[in-house]
């Protein structure tokens, strides 16, 4: 009985703390804590990620879609690898990958077709044309953006490839391009590579097998410089042409100043194919960039319009089964990212208000009065209650690191920078709920793939945020635990055994949780695990999970 009563009185002051500094919120968990004391299957088996998204091509899906409802950076970066056949050198499989095998089958479908298509446009007393254009419908480049860009566009990058003729073809549409010219199509190059990157991409294309393209017939943007000006038949609503209205106009410029009828309009992006112009049109698969824009005034063409619903598996898979146009594009993934952290297109993150924000603080309403309770029943109890929390983007906020400085291309070298710098600010919300969870009775312990040598500048750079509770050492035990780097004194610790030579992030934190809940460790109760990872959270020692939405990178 007065264990019970105990309980109940210190549950209420943990609730009574809790709304004096949150207001009211429910007792639930937000949908977002778990309770995983077994390190069984059924603990872990509600932590896994998302495998069903909507998202707008425009990034707004940012603002309604959560966190978790964004897929993650990292996994789509995965699904693109395996749909190109690439082993994760970057460098795609040219013989065969399912990229290879849908756009062998994409052309296959309408080179059936052009003889009938030809001959039609002959009988109707028109010169029948095909328009296309280069990359990635023509010339493929996939090894630049990815093993050369790393999915960051450069463009004095990009220049040093064209003028280099360094561009494969993209499969099977030598075969066709060519195939088409003999049947009598007459065949244009219609690109946004500009003047002086003509006559490279000209030469490429020949060397690499198509026959039908001259000079005369490739059609390339103005760069505003000496006699490369905007073409009179393109005008455009503002200074900046778009790219719908650079060349929706100058397919119009092909069929009524040159007389042609273009039969088949074929490109990788939908603002290749936006605009009218031609009597039929093909889109090619292209995940790995988006060039967006708006159609022309008063034209709708709703068929030509990308993909809203995907299914994105964590592990990568399914780029061998979704076909292209079903893996999110790289692009509007990092658009929605945006639109959710409140990034303006600087890499740099609102702090003040974004979704996210709001995400986080919801969270944290919900789940700070049953942690605040947690802690304050298993102090009451003697139990020697403790929370256990990650610390990149679940105490401290990596974003204007991974955006704005390394683009999404985690770099070892400059993270370590920001480390030692003490650089990171406080995960919004987050100081609060440790704030409670320590008033409550529990000990703050911190638990990061982060390694020795970032152990204090770490601990400091909490302090400086806002984190008094962390300290490398309490009551006689470690309460802030990094992972060893294999130098010196730094090394694997006897609680932690694992499969390989390498341990996973599984293996290391789940038998660390496991450590400081023994009595070497501590002997604590973790009444509550956070990261924003789920191997942060997976095998069990803890009483209840709290994962934290992160789409900007993955570590499974």
């Amino acid at each position: 009985m007065r264990r019970s009563v105990l309980s109940a009185v210190a549950t209420g002051a943990a609730i009574a703390l809790t709304a004096t500094l949150f207001g009211a919120a429910p007792a639930d968990a937000h949908g977002w804590g778990s309770h995983g004391r077994p390190p069984g299957q059924a603990a872990d088996a509600r932590l896994t990620p998302r495998t069903h998204f909507t998202m707008a091509a425009d990034g707004s899906s940012g603002a309604t879609q959560g966190g978790e409802g964004i897929p993650n950076i990292d996994v789509v970066k995965k699904t693109i690898a395996t749909y190109y056949g690439d082993p994760g050198t970057g460098l795609a499989d040219r013989d065969d990958s399912p990229y290879v095998r849908e756009v062998r089958s994409i052309v296959a479908r309408q080179s059936a077709q052009l003889r009938r298509i030809h001959d039609a446009a002959v009988r109707r007393g028109e010169k029948p044309a095909i328009v296309l254009d280069a990359d990635d419908t023509t010339l493929w480049t996939y090894d630049m953006e990815v093993a050369d860009m790393h999915f960051v566009f450069d463009p004095a990058r990009q220049d040093e490839w064209v003028q280099d003729e360094r561009f494969p073809a993209v499969p099977s549409m030598v075969r066709f391009v060519n195939r088409a010219q003999a049947l009598g199509f007459t065949v244009f190059g219609l690109t946004g590579r500009n003047d002086d990157q003509k006559a490279a991409t000209v030469q490429n294309l020949t060397k690499v097998g198509y026959t039908a393209f001259t000079q005369d017939r490739f059609f390339t943007k103005w760069t505003g410089a000496g006699a490369s000006q905007q073409p009179s038949y393109v005008t455009c609503a503002t200074a900046k042409c778009t790219t719908v209205e650079y060349k929706a106009l100058t397919r119009k410029h092909i069929e009524q100043d040159l007389g042609y009828d273009i039969a088949l309009n074929i490109g990788d992006q939908w603002s290749d194919l936006q605009g009218g112009y031609a009597d039929r049109s093909l889109k090619l698969p292209n995940p790995t960039y988006s060039l967006p824009s708006a159609d022309l005034p008063g034209v709708s063409e709703p068929r030509l319009s990308p993909r809203t619903q995907f299914t994105t598996a964590a592990d990568g898979s399914s780029g061998a089964t979704q076909g292209g146009e079903g893996i999110p594009n790289i692009d509007v993934v990092k658009k929605t990212i945006a639109t959710y952290y409140g990034d303006p297109g600087t890499g740099l993150a609102d702090r003040s208000d974004s979704p996210y924000i709001r995400e986080l603080r919801a969270i944290v309403r919900g789940q700070a009065p049953v942690i605040a309770a947690q802690c304050a029943v298993g102090r009451g109890l003697h139990r020697n209650p403790a929370i256990v929390l990650d610390a990149d983007d679940t105490t401290l906020w990596t974003y204007d690191m991974e955006v704005a400085d390394m683009h999404f291309v985690f770099d070892p070298a400059r993270q370590d920078e920001w480390v030692q710098d003490e650089r990171f600010p406080a995960t919004p919300s987050m100081t609060s709920l440790v704030s409670v969870a320590a008033r409550s009775g529990c000990t703050v312990i911190g638990l990061t793939g982060r390694n020795d040598d970032q152990r204090a500048a770490t601990i400091e750079n909490l302090h400086r945020v806002g984190y008094p509770q962390f300290s490398a050492t309490q009551h006689g035990t470690q309460t802030y635990y990094t992972k060893w780097t294999g130098v010196g004194a730094s090394q694997q610790p006897s609680y932690v055994t694992c499969a390989a030579a390498k341990c996973t992030t599984v293996e290391y934190k789940a038998q660390t949780r496991a450590h400081i809940e023994s009595r070497s460790g501590g002997g604590y109760d973790v009444v509550a695990n956070l990261g924003d990872q789920y191997s942060d959270l997976l095998g069990g020692s803890a009483d209840r999970t709290v994962k934290l939405p992160n789409p900007t990178y993955y570590l499974p």
